[in-house]
This record gives C-alpha cells, structure tokens and sequence, in this order.
C-alpha cells in the first residue's frame, strides 16, 4: 500500500470526506476501514491516511470535494449586481453572503440589479450546472407589478407563448394575483436573460417591479429581504437527487 508523507496544505482522509458532506469523521473511518473508499484508483484502508491537493477522491462512482459543500439562499434586495465582482466598484451579491462561508461560493444563475427575491449560492459545481443546464428546466415563480393592469387579451397571449427576437418565450403558468391586474404570478423553466421583464415589455408594459419567490422548490418563507440562510439537509438532498 502507498503511504505518503505529510504536507502543509495535505488533509486527513476522514476528514476529506466528511468536508465534502458525505457522514461524519467517525462514520467516515468506518468506510475507509471497509475499503469503500479511493484514492487515484486505489482502495486506501489506511486510518490516518494524508490526501494531497492532486489527488482524486471517490466513494463508490462519485468524485468527492475537497472543500465541505456550502449551500447557500439569499432573498436579493434591489441594487446589487450578480457577479461575483465588478471592474465598475458597483455593489454585487457577494456583499450580502460574505459571512456566510469561509469556502469560496458563487451565485448560481443571475438576477438583473433592479429584480429582487431567491438567489442560491454554491461552491458545488455539479448542482449549479444541473439547475443551470436548460434541459434540467428548473422551475422559477415571478411576481410582477406593472405600471398599468394587465389585459385579459394579453394574459392570454402570454400564456400562449410570445415571440420574441430570440424565439417563442414558453411560460408554464401566468395568472394575475389576487384579482389585482397590476400584479402578475408567472411561473417559468427558460432562462434567457431578462427573459420575464422582455415579455411584458414585448406587449408594451412597463415593469415597476420583479420579484422571484420561487426558485427549484425553494421558497422566501421566513428569510426577509437582504437576508441569507442555509439549505436545510432535506432541501439539499432534493437538489442533488429529486429536482
């Protein structure tokens, strides 16, 4: 068996597993000990066992992470921007979550500076690309308030499908809240940019405001605006397995 010698930035293989969220240091010396676990290709059984930066970590077919999985959900005031720096010195998200985590997270997908509402950061790459990709159509729930009500002709057509520039804008769902005509619930899978705000501008109305309350399954219940809190362990599960 490979043994390695011990370097500043190496890590305990117990621990390397349990930062990437799999079970417990003391769960995890379980599965080393019945050679569940590999390193470059090899079973490593060995307790105390020194993971260098280079290596490959697997666990059954899955590659683990090095870094412990963050998974994050901010309710997004107005004015910040979605990235994860600016060359203008405008303010970004970043500024809300960077006391969320010492591991570095990123937000998945955009919001326009002046849209509001849930906004999920990660440093797991697989489930950003999953909720990013457009075959997996992630469901997302808008609220719109509009400068004037909204037309049952129109409501209709956005249901339909409006053509824009880049093709047929396909809505699931559209209904106005609440009898109000001013606001509007539009449920979506599409991620086109600005993708909500072109549809009513398409049919001549202004958006006053754009709100999502609704992203993959996850809902702004209990978390004020400007506020972050962690996914629960259940919401991370139906990320990763069931959305």
């Amino acid at each position: 068996m490979k043994t390695k010698t011990s370097a500043p930035t190496s890590l305990r293989l117990n621990r390397y597993i349990a930062n990437a969220g799999i079970c417990s240091r003391r769960e995890a010396d379980a599965l080393i000990a019945a050679g569940e676990i590999k390193v470059n290709g090899e079973v490593v059984t060995e307790m105390g066992y020194k993971v260098q930066p280079t290596d490959t970590v697997q666990y059954g077919k899955t590659n683990l992470n090095r870094e412990k999985s963050v998974y994050v959900l901010l309710n997004k005031p107005k004015d910040f921007i979605t990235t994860t720096e600016d060359p203008e010195g405008r303010r970004t998200v970043m500024e809300l979550v960077a006391s969320a985590s010492k591991e570095r997270i990123f937000p998945v997908g955009r919001l326009d500076r002046n849209t509001t509402g849930l906004l999920l950061f990660t440093n797991d790459g697989e489930v950003a690309q999953k909720l990013s990709h457009p075959s997996h159509k992630n469901k997302k729930i808008y609220q719109v308030e509009l400068s004037q009500p909204l037309a049952e002709e129109d409501l209709r057509k956005i249901a339909e499908g409006v053509e824009l520039e880049d093709g047929k804008a396909v809505v699931d769902d559209v209904a106005v809240v609440a009898g109000n005509a001013h606001f509007v619930g539009i449920e979506i899978h599409i991620g086109r940019n600005r993708i909500v705000r072109r549809i009513f501008e398409h049919l001549g109305y202004e958006v006053v405001a754009l709100d999502r309350v609704q992203y993959a399954g996850l809902t702004k219940k209990d978390l004020p605006r400007g506020k972050w809190r962690f996914l629960s362990e259940q919401e991370v599960i139906r990320l990763k397995y069931f959305l």
